[in-house]
C-alpha cells in the first residue's frame, strides 16, 4: 500500500482538472458532523466556486501571490 506522501506526490502530478474532480470526490466522501442544511449551503458554495473556475468565469491567482496580498492587507 502507498503512503500518504506517495499518493500525494502523485496526485499533484495530475492535471488541474482531475485534481479538482478528485478533490469533489474526496469532501463528498467525508461525514459531517454539522447540520444537514449548513452542509447543503456548504456543499453548493464550493460546487459553484468549483464550476467558476472549469468554466473559467472566475480566474484563479496562485497561492503565494494570494498570501502575499493577504499579508499586504493585514499591514494596512
Amino acid at each position: 500500500m502507498r503512503s500518504i506522501e506517495q499518493l500525494t506526490e502523485e496526485i499533484l502530478s495530475l492535471p488541474s482538472g482531475s485534481r479538482a474532480i478528485l478533490a469533489d470526490k474526496l469532501v463528498e466522501s467525508l461525514e459531517f458532523d454539522t447540520d444537514s442544511a449548513i452542509q447543503t449551503v456548504w456543499m453548493t458554495e464550493a460546487k459553484s466556486r468549483r464550476d467558476g473556475v472549469r468554466n473559467g468565469s472566475v480566474q484563479t491567482i496562485p497561492g503565494e501571490k494570494a498570501l502575499a496580498q493577504v499579508r499586504r492587507l493585514i499591514e494596512h
